[in-house]
């Protein structure tokens, strides 16, 4: 590689070493306003329009636009030369309309040329299948001749538009994945972790029990590729070795912009919504100065509810306790077909904007300004249609922008204080992915009937239906006496440490609620040796020795919950056999009915409530609802008719500012419960007890009078 040139090319970059050690660790200053916007591609555009886009934009109140992510091939249509014209242009143009400026690396597709020179780019996957170019996210991040050419042109960039004014932050990649890559150079670096990590293949084979099989390793040499892996150890060690691969690479790329951009612009990663399993997403945020997601609601229309905007959010914002970006959501219809083209009713355009600014979102953009005439994103449409004229969207677009010129001062930079936390564990989904506990068929077969994510889901889902705000913590978190409830789904896999920090938290007063599967297996995805629940027997007050899948749904005895139809429990259930828990339920069942499903166990100062099996939606709320009230967490907008959502927090003036959604078709009225504010969208002074109405997919955003 010619090292040589990307030296000369780092004597551009003027910014000092300690203040690169420390840029990531700086919490970046507050935004005045909220930003609202759009991805732009000019590029993309059948005829020239720049002007009247840029009118278009200043029109609707948008005031940020992402730029230059998507083409390579533009900035560089051969090796070595480099164009910058077509971009001055556009970010001119903005700069003169008052609009900022987001600038993109566009590492995320490679150009034609780059693929034929440098064939060993492509990513080869298990099995020696090796990707062919046409398709995005094809490479494999750790080759040597990519790294060259990103670093070269990432810093070209950033040289460029380090001193424009109007460019105030940078977007490192594109929802970056491991992209399955097993070249050779990404195996052969995972030969060299596990050394550095076990220290000796007889160490890693007592781990990992590869005497099953007779397949023990003495020789580093003979570790094999993980292509036909059976070892469970092996597969939960290659998810995590693949997010370090994402996490390095995304590293890298905000160290060489802190390099040659100015202090004054942030770097941020736009993550592809939240909960994967090949990305550690706790990891990456650490190199940002502030996350960005990419957050798409795939239920439209009636089924429209903010739910899902809910929990990508709130992951996000988890990740540095802060607020976000939302780089992209829903403009019109998505879908890489015409099969799910269902465009939002009146009204649910501009509840979107404030459902991801409820959730501590600081800016939303679209994805993206115009539709695409041709190719795999046609029917992605754009908040312009293919006529590339004004629409019904535009309209709601624009009466929400211009609000925003108004409100978004009191909006943005809102600071949420929750009271209930889920722990996420990623090795749980990888491990649980490997061996599911509710598969369709036996032998083979593809789908899952529930899995890792699928209760993670329906838990947060039960949350905010009961407007019940929450975060989520990880299994590197300190500690969590910070909150009230700490939610614990099927936390499969997990070392001593993390269950002995979930003891500590029940024993100083912590309530808990946990799932099956529950501390089942160690660190290397072994199942423990001792009596399950194995480290967590004392405080969870039961032991069991079997399980069982359920062939069909199951009803609990005299319907505790009051659940009615939905009084179900299904595909997993364990014997528990109780030492000092008491049961809360059990199953009604000639068979199963000797064994509690749920308990519930005091532990020093504190309590866990334990769910042997798989509950039906409307019991999970149920037995959220009860350790909610337990603690005090139940109150006027846990009262609120079923259709209406409520968010709360505080915003840069010391207020608290109370959302309320009406995600239905029909208007409603309810109570308002807190202290007298100010109707923000209407100028109207809102009573403690006030009887406020909302037409059908109406919000009122109400601040406090009274400061905190």
């Amino acid at each position: 590689m010619p090292t040589r040139r990307l030296r000369q090319l780092a004597l551009s970059c003027l910014l000092s070493a300690a203040w690169l050690a420390t840029a990531a660790e700086t919490a970046p200053p507050p935004f005045p306003t909220v930003l609202y916007g759009t991805a732009y591609y000019h590029e993309y555009m059948p005829y020239e329009r720049l002007e009247k886009d840029v009118q278009m934009m200043k029109a609707a109140g948008f005031n940020v636009v992402r730029l230059g992510e998507s083409t390579w091939s533009l900035w560089e249509p051969e090796d070595g030369r480099f164009e910058y014209a077509w971009m001055d242009r556009v970010v001119d143009a903005m700069g003169k309309a008052g609009i900022k400026v987001i600038m993109g690396t566009p590492t995320y597709s490679i150009p034609a040329w780059m693929a034929r020179q440098h064939p060993e780019i492509l990513a080869r996957k298990f099995n020696g299948v090796q990707n062919t170019y046409g398709m995005r996210q094809n490479m494999n991040t750790d080759a040597p001749a990519y790294r060259f050419y990103a670093e070269r042109l990432i810093r070209k960039i950033a040289a460029r538009y380090k001193d424009n004014p109007n460019v105030i932050g940078w977007q490192v990649d594109n929802e970056t994945g491991s992209y399955g890559a097993a070249n050779d150079d990404v195996f052969v670096r995972f030969q060299h972790y596990l050394e550095k990590k076990f220290g000796t293949p007889e160490k890693l084979s007592q781990a990992w029990f590869l005497n099953y099989w007779g397949q023990d390793l003495h020789s580093w040499v003979d570790l094999p590729r993980p292509d036909g892996a059976q070892a469970t150890g092996y597969k939960l060690e290659w998810s995590r070795w693949s997010q370090m691969r994402v996490t390095d690479f995304l590293h890298w790329q905000a160290r060489l912009i802190r390099e040659c951009a100015s202090p004054r612009q942030f770097v941020t990663h736009d993550f592809a919504g939240s909960l994967h399993g090949d990305v550690n997403e706790e990891a990456v945020a650490r190199g940002l100065d502030m996350p960005a997601v990419n957050i798409y609601h795939w239920s439209a229309q009636d089924q429209y509810n903010g739910g899902a905007q809910a929990l990508d959010a709130d992951f996000t914002r988890s990740l540095k306790r802060n607020n976000f970006l939302v780089t992209e959501t829903n403009a019109q219809t998505t879908d890489w077909s015409s099969s799910f083209q269902y465009p939002l009713y009146d009204g649910q355009f501009r509840q979107d904007v404030y459902t991801h600014l409820s959730n501590g979102a600081n800016m939303v953009e679209y994805w993206h300004w115009a539709s695409i005439h041709a190719n795999q994103e046609t029917y992605w449409k754009g908040v312009l249609s293919h006529d590339l004229e004004p629409n019904r969207a535009y309209a709601e677009m624009s009466r929400t922008g211009n609000e925003l010129k108004k409100i978004g001062p009191r909006l943005v930079n809102l600071k949420l204080r929750n009271d209930v936390a889920i722990l996420w564990s990623r090795d749980s989904l990888n491990a649980l992915n490997d061996m599911p506990f509710a598969k369709e068929s036996q032998w083979g077969g593809g789908g899952t009937k529930a899995d890792y994510g699928s209760l993670v889901r329906q838990m947060h889902r039960a949350l905010y239906d009961l407007n019940v705000g929450a975060d989520f913590v990880f299994p590197e978190s300190g500690d969590f006496s910070a909150y009230k409830v700490l939610i614990v789904p099927a936390l499969y896999i997990a070392d001593d440490a993390l269950l002995e920090r979930i003891r500590d938290y029940i024993r100083n007063g912590g309530r808990v609620v946990m799932t099956f599967k529950s501390g089942f297996a160690n660190e290397n995805a072994a199942v423990r040796w001792s009596m399950a629940p194995g480290p967590l027997r004392e405080a969870l007050g039961f032991h069991y020795q079997e399980f069982s899948n359920l062939a069909q749904p199951l009803k609990l005895k005299d319907d505790p919950y009051q659940a009615g139809a939905d009084n179900q429990v299904r595909h997993w259930a364990e014997f528990l056999q109780l030492d000092t828990a008491k049961a809360l339920a059990y199953y009604d069942h000639p068979f199963f009915g000797r064994w509690p499903a749920v308990t519930s166990n005091d532990y020093g100062s504190g309590k866990v409530v334990y769910e042997g099996t798989y509950l039906s939606d409307q019991l999970q709320k149920s037995v959220l609802r009860s350790v909610l009230r337990e603690r005090g967490l139940i109150g006027p907008d846990q009262q609120l008719p079923p259709q209406v959502h409520a968010r709360s927090g505080v915003n840069a003036q010391g207020r608290t500012v109370r959302y309320y959604f009406n995600y239905s078709g029909t208007a409603v009225n309810f109570g308002y419960g807190h202290q007298p504010g100010t109707d923000l969208l209407s100028a109207r002074a809102v009573r403690a007890g006030q009887e406020l109405s909302l037409a059908p997919w109406d919000v009122a955003i109400i601040e406090e009078d009274a400061a905190r």
